[in-house]
Order: structure tokens, then sequence, then C-alpha cells
């Protein structure tokens, strides 16, 4: 049987294509997540880093009941999800698959706009407009109803319209109200309902500006002033042991806070925040979520500390994951995200992926104490993306707790965890003094009497005066002879600068000596200073920078101040001024030894110590600088006070000229670009 060319053309393409869509079929397809997921490294810069959660699914409905203006929900351990169904006056209950459980509240509700379930499913509803908070049982059932407290400590004439609410284990409630100002209402289930007080208040506003302009104004003029007031709490959470976290819009870093019994923010510094928190919740490893008005997502520790930020408005794509109004968030046991959008009536479901699942078995695991076994799946993380500062900080912190402080003190350089390399270092230190203490003092009473006997036996047998004589030879040397008068200046800086101005002793060879030594220091300690007290990124140089500022500095200050003194009939000439601007500096010289070698043995909690040695060191500089000018210009106290004042105020002028010309250079050359850029396209067309 002959087969024609074109059949086997034909079966050749078939498969072909059966081959090409069994390997397709067999690579497991992920769709893009529409947004970027962000951390925040030691040095408080926002990266990129691997995606945190993934969008899973999207709730619109539960059965047939479509969400109208949808302001919170609730999401149990067994996974029934309860919604503050806004606009239809009703709490709707449903489950993860969107089927219909229940619904509660019908008739009774009027603008339920927060609910919170307890363990045994008692439900409690903040109802703004019937300005009461209703408690349901699990069938849905009204069993109480608190209005607005009768006690005169509330406010007679404030409203109560309860937004939001969360309930402790002992049933007291804690609710937000819109506009009272005076904290959360904290209601004890008693006698119907017995108000206890307000909890958690926000401080009002500490604008500098505003305190000093009501106090001088007048009372009309206060009376029309903004009431400086403090903020409203937008939404509140509470965790197993009591604690309550609150979120407020433009509060900044105190926008996120950990409440304790007694209303004390537990949370000292949140490393980023959001102005315009819509909602907050607790996770499961003693982590923290809050969910902004736009849609964005940032995680944390207990602490304070961002894990991560992700999530964004939706521009009108209306791509799975995104939000337009934000009013609600909550955790599942399995740690998926819900997402209430009020605007868009749905519910986004976000879930961890395998990056951040092993981050919570990990932040699991150190918080139960369980050290060592917290190291494995921090290892998988650091795998995945080592330049994650949190994970080399907990491993650390791991490290630490298994008395590994040398690993631990790595870790810590990495993720630039200052603290946790200050604990580690300072049981190094320790570990190392119980060991050579004896040693460290057999050798310095060594070296005490070798010096003993050195001096004696010059005494005795002359054996220094060769070395001496070659010293007063080198004294003999102008340059060196100028060099080594910085040292007098310093100590006696009124009678060095009757030296420098006049005696001869001002030059421009010996104080540029001075000021490349300054340099080399300068560059030395803050490149290799201890970890502790450095101040740049690791692996970061800036050499040409460092000394051309250096340079730009000195030079800028001796101009400015010649052409002041010049004017005001000072005596200063430009090599005078340059050599006692110069020689100001040698206390920096003398000092900055001393400060970087404490800073390679000394912990956070003796740092107090390099200050108190920097504070002596920039203060003897200015104290050299101001009767530099006194005396070698030969001004009075007054004089040289108004001669400060005006080199400062000419340096500024000087600075702003700079920067215009700057601006205009950088303007110009950037029209020459483009005009150069417009010909070569034309020519090449």
């Amino acid at each position: 049987m002959k087969i024609s060319k074109k059949f086997l053309r034909l079966m050749t393409m078939f498969l072909a294509v059966v081959f090409f869509t069994s390997v397709i079929a067999a690579v497991p397809v992920s769709a893009e997540t529409p947004y970027r997921t962000y951390t925040v490294d030691g040095y408080g810069r926002v990266m990129e880093t691997q995606t945190a959660y993934l969008p899973n699914e999207t709730i619109i409905k539960f059965g047939e009941e479509f969400l109208s203006a949808p302001n919170d929900l609730f999401v149990t351990d067994d996974g029934e999800i309860y919604v503050a169904d806004t606009g239809n006056s009703r709490i709707i209950v449903g489950n993860e698959a969107g089927e219909l459980v229940k619904i509660i509240g019908e008739g009774i509700l009027n603008t339920p706009r927060g609910v919170f379930v307890t363990e045994d499913k008692h439900v409690y509803v903040a109802d703004s407009e019937g300005m009461a908070v209703y408690e349901f049982d699990e069938e849905g059932n009204k069993v109480n109803e608190y209005g607005k407290p009768d006690s005169p400590l509330y406010g007679d004439k404030l409203e109560y319209k309860p937004s939001k609410l969360v309930v402790n284990d002992a049933g007291i409630m804690y609710i937000v109200c819109d506009a009272n100002t005076n904290g959360i209402v904290e209601i004890s289930p008693d006698e119907g309902g017995t108000f206890l007080g307000y909890f958690g208040a926000n401080a009002a506003a500490k604008d500098p500006m505003l305190i000093l302009r009501r106090a001088i104004a007048t009372d009309a003029q206060r009376a029309k002033m903004v009431s400086n007031i403090p903020s409203t709490p937008d939404n509140l959470a509470i965790d197993e042991k009591g604690l309550i976290y609150t979120v407020t819009s433009g509060e900044k870093y105190d926008s996120l806070k950990r409440l304790n019994i007694a209303g004390k923010n537990l949370i000292t510094d949140c490393d980023a925040y959001d102005e315009s928190p819509a909602a907050v919740a607790v996770g499961n490893h003693d982590n923290i979520y809050v969910a902004s008005k736009k849609g964005y997502i940032y995680e944390y520790n207990n602490q304070g500390e961002l894990l991560f930020v992700f999530g964004a408005k939706d521009d009108g794509s209306q791509r799975v994951g995104l939000s337009t109004q934000v009013t609600s968030i909550k955790i599942d046991t399995k740690d998926n995200i819900y997402l209430l959008d009020s605007d868009k009536c749905q519910i986004q479901v976000y879930r961890p992926s395998e990056f951040t699942s092993l981050l919570h078995n990990a932040l699991y695991l150190y918080s139960k104490g369980r050290y060592t076994e917290s190291k494995e799946p921090l290892e998988q993380v650091l795998k995945m993306n080592s330049m994650f500062d949190y994970a080399n900080k907990a491993m650390g912190r791991a490290l630490f707790q298994e008395e590994n402080y040398d690993m631990a003190t790595s870790y810590a350089k990495l993720a630039k965890d200052y603290r946790g390399y200050s604990d580690a270092f300072w049981e190094i230190r320790n570990n190392w003094l119980k060991k050579n203490i004896v040693s460290v003092i057999f050798a310095v009473i060594a070296l005490y009497i070798l010096i003993k006997v050195l001096k004696y036996a010059d005494k005795k047998k002359g054996i220094f005066n060769k070395p001496r004589e070659i010293w007063e030879g080198f004294g003999k040397n102008k340059i060196f002879s100028n060099v080594m008068y910085a040292k007098y200046f310093m100590r006696h800086p009124s009678d060095g600068s009757y030296g420098i101005a006049r005696e001869g002793r001002a030059s421009f060879i010996a104080p540029t000596i001075i000021l490349v030594v300054f340099m080399a220091e300068y560059v030395i300690n803050k490149y290799l200073c201890g970890f502790l007290q450095k101040t740049i990124r690791e692996g970061r140089y800036e050499l040409v920078s460092d000394i051309g500022t250096i340079i730009v500095v000195i030079i800028g200050v001796t101009l400015c101040n010649y052409l002041v003194c010049t004017i005001n009939e000072g005596e200063g000439t430009v090599k005078k001024i340059y050599t006692y601007f110069c020689y100001s500096l040698l206390p920096y010289i003398m000092l900055t030894p001393v400060s970087f070698v404490l800073s390679h043995v000394l912990t956070n909690n003796e740092a107090f110590l390099i200050t108190l040695v920097e504070v002596v060191m920039y203060g003897w500089i200015i104290v050299l600088m101001i009767l530099a000018i006194k005396d070698v210009n030969n001004y009075t106290a007054q004089e040289t006070f108004k001669i400060i004042c005006l080199t400062i105020f000419t340096i500024l002028i000087v600075a702003l000229l700079i920067f215009i010309i700057y601006v205009l250079w950088a303007q110009v050359f950037e029209f020459i670009s483009a005009i150069i850029g417009e010909v070569v396209y034309r020519l090449g067309n």
C-alpha cells in the first residue's frame, strides 16, 4: 500500500501537536501575581523579595446571597465566615466554598459595621445607626442588646455609634465608636452592660509650632483654631492573651499599637507604616497583619518589625488580588488571609507561599523556645533568599540561645541586627576575659616593670641619648617644627594663636600635613570601626566623595572666613586662617584612635564612653576655632561672635549659589543633550 507524501506530512504535524500538548500539560502553570512583595532590610531600605502570599480566590456571594457595602468580617477556627453585610442590614454566614450557612439579624440590625464571634459561637455586632451592640447565640437568636452607657463618665453629649468591636474571654467588650476621641469604650456584660471606662486613647498631636501658636494666641484666636484633639482608632483586634491591637490613620509610627491591660503600647517603633490603615488582625505565629484602605497588606512580627508588604490598589484591571476600598482583614488557622473590599463587595483570599510557610514555622518554633528546631526552616528560607534580613536575624538569635556566639555575631552582621550582635559580642568578650584575665594582669605588670627599668637604665647609662639626638635634629626642620607646633596650639590656644599671627608659624605645608592625617583617620574610622558604631553599609566605599567633601569644606570655610574678616578689619590672611583651621583638627587626630579602639571592644550598653570621647573631641575643636578667630584677628569677644555668625551666613549663601549654578547647568546640559539627540535622529533618517 502506497502512502502519499501529503498524508505523511499531516501525520507528522498531528504527532508534533500531541507531543507539545502533552509536555505543556505536564508543566504546572501559575499566574503571575498582580503585585510585588517587599521587605525592609537592616538599613531601613525597602527591598523586593519573594512573593509572600498568592491570590487564591475571590468570594462575591454565599449561595445566591450577594454582599452589599460590607464593612467587617470574622473567620472562625472551623472555617465559617461571618460578614457584616451593612447594605443588607444583616450578618451573613458562609464557608470557604462560598456556600451559605445562615443569616443573622434580619429585621433587628440597622447598619451593622462590626462583627465578632466568640469560641462558643456567640455573635457580637456593632450597629452604628442602631446605636447598640447586639449579641446573638449560635442559632442566631438575639440574646442581649447593649445601648449607650448611662454612666456620666461616658459623656452625656457624646453620641454612641459603635463601628468595630472585640470581646475577651471574660465577655468584656472593647468598642470603637465614631467620633469618640476618648478612646475605646470598655463595657462589661454584667447588669445588662456596665461601662468600665475608656481604654487605649490616642495622644493629641505634639506639633511644637501649634503648641507655640496656641500659647501666644488670645482666647478669641484660640477659639478659631482647629481643636488639637486625639484621633479615634479606625479598627482593632484581640489576641489569645487578651492584648488589644489598634490602628489609627495619620498616627505615622504609632499607627499600629499593641495595648496591655494598662493601655500601654508595647510596640515602641514600627519599621514601616501606612498613612491610612483600615484594619488589623493577629496571626497564628505571634505576628500581626495591617491592611490599608488602598489594598496594601503589611505583616509584622510581635515587635513591629516588618516581614512583608504586598498588594496594591485596583487600577480598573479587575485582577484577582487587587482591592479598591478595604475595610477588614482576618487570618484563618491555615494562615490564609481574608481581605474584605467594601467597594467591590467581595472577599479576597490569599494563601501563603512556601517561602512564607517556612518562615512562619520558624517563628512558631522560636516563640516556643525550640531554637534548634527553628534553624532548619530558617536555613531553607535563607537558601531561597540569603539576603532576607529577618531570617538572618532570627538565625542569629537562635544560635545565641544555643550559646554559639561566634556564628550568632556573623548572622547578626548580615542582618544588621545591632542588639543581637551586641548581646553575642558581650558573651564572647566575657568568655575571653574569664580565660585570659590572669595573663592580662601579668602582662600589664610586666610592661610597667619594663618601663621603669628602661627609665632607670636611661638615667644611669643614657641608652636613649642617640634617639633623642635624632629627634632633636628633626625639631630643627621648619616644616617638622610647625607640624609639632599644632600640639602646642591644641594645649595653649591663645599663645598658639599669637605664634600663628606674629611669630611666623603660619604656613601651607604643615597644616596640609595635619589635614592629610585628619582625612586618613576619618576614612579609616568610617569604614573600619567596630560594627556597632559603623554608619555606612558594608562593602560600600565612597573615598573620593569623602576626601573631596573635606577639601571643599576646609577651602570654603577658609575663604568665607577670610572674606568676612577682611571686611571687618581682621588681621588674618588666607595662610593664617587656613593654618588655624587645620591645627584645630588636632583633637580629632589625637582622640579618634581612642574611639576607634573602643568601638571594637565595647557593646551597646557601654557605647556612652565613645559618645563622651566624641563630645570632648568636637567641643575641643570648636573652642580652638573660636579662640583662633578671636586672637589671630585681634577681635573682642563680641566681635568674634559677630564674625562667626557672618561666616556661617556667608557659607550658606555660597552653598545656595553653588546649588543654583548646579541646577541651571544640569538643565543646560540636558537641553544640549536633547538637541544633539534630535540632530542625530534626523540625520539617521
